[in-house]
């Protein structure tokens, strides 16, 4: 069972859903750490590095004695990661998607294609949690890829909980694609409203099954619970506005170890995702 959290914005409280669930349910589970430009899981799961895989994709390189500047690669090119100005191609990797097309479009057989690293996937032992988390290479813009490479190494069979980055662009529908269902963080005030709205338009486009949960309930309005009362959207969980659990997770410590009573909580969120998962077509 995949079930992934997400948020239509950041610093709503996604990972600190995410990490606290993987805990309290208990039997083996994994998590994965989608969020690949700055992954947080494992501050608060401590645990040992058990592998790391780097992460590459194939990139053109110009054998200059055989290209005659042509320019057939560069107008082939949809996301202008080779460029010809009349001379020799300009090649950036950072921003090619490693597709092929350049090499099979060249007359002369000029480009052949060289590894090229776009972040790694480490698997850390946590306990009862197995921990995936990808880490994307500074100055690469390939984050859809390296979450795809975090998720093709999730287990195939137990629970599977993704931890998706915050928004709605590119990278969260990546890591939320294949979910049996989804819960949307948010917080009760105006943004966290706003960015709400858009993460719903978000899963009922993707066809997934979805609910809310309200972290920090009781610190601002009640616009948030009427909206999904209003949209027909299950409220999952709400979490209380508790200084505790800030302070816990200011340590890097979990609120279930802290606060045992919120156990029940997360374990509710579960079975509540588990059942909308059920309902899925």
């Amino acid at each position: 069972m995949i079930l992934a959290i997400a948020s239509g914005k950041g610093g709503t409280g996604k990972t600190t859903v995410a990490v606290n669930m993987a805990r309290s349910i208990g039997n083996a589970v994994e998590l994965l750490d989608c969020d690949v430009e700055e992954p947080n899981d494992h501050l608060f799961l401590k645990g040992t590095l058990r592998s790391s895989h780097v992460v590459t994709i194939p990139v053109p390189s110009v054998d200059g004695a055989l290209c005659d500047n042509c320019g057939e690669c560069g107008r082939f090119c949809e996301y202008h990661a080779i460029v010809c100005m009349g001379g020799p191609p300009l090649i950036f990797p950072e921003i090619c998607h490693g597709c092929g097309g350049c090499a099979i479009v060249c007359p002369r057989k000029a480009i052949k294609e060289i590894s090229h690293e776009i972040g790694v996937v480490e698997a850390l032992d946590c306990g009862t949690v197995r921990l995936l988390q990808g880490r994307l290479k500074v100055g690469s813009m390939l984050t859809p890829m390296l979450i795809r490479s975090v998720k093709e190494r999730a287990a195939t069979t137990g629970t599977v909980l993704i931890d998706a980055p915050p928004g709605t662009s590119c990278p969260v529908v990546a890591a939320v694609e294949g979910a049996h269902a989804v819960a949307l963080v948010t917080e009760p005030t105006p943004f966290g409203l706003n960015d709400l709205m858009l993460a719903v338009d978000m899963m009922r486009a993707l066809g997934l099954p979805f609910g809310v949960v309200i972290n920090r309930a009781g610190m601002g309005d009640n616009r948030v619970n009427d909206y999904c009362r209003a949209e027909k959207i299950p409220l999952l969980a709400e979490i209380p506005n508790d200084r505790r659990i800030a302070e816990a997770y200011s340590k890097g410590k979990l609120a279930v170890d802290i606060l045992p009573e919120m156990r029940a909580i997360f374990l509710s969120l579960y079975q509540k995702l588990l059942a909308l998962a059920k309902e899925r077509p």
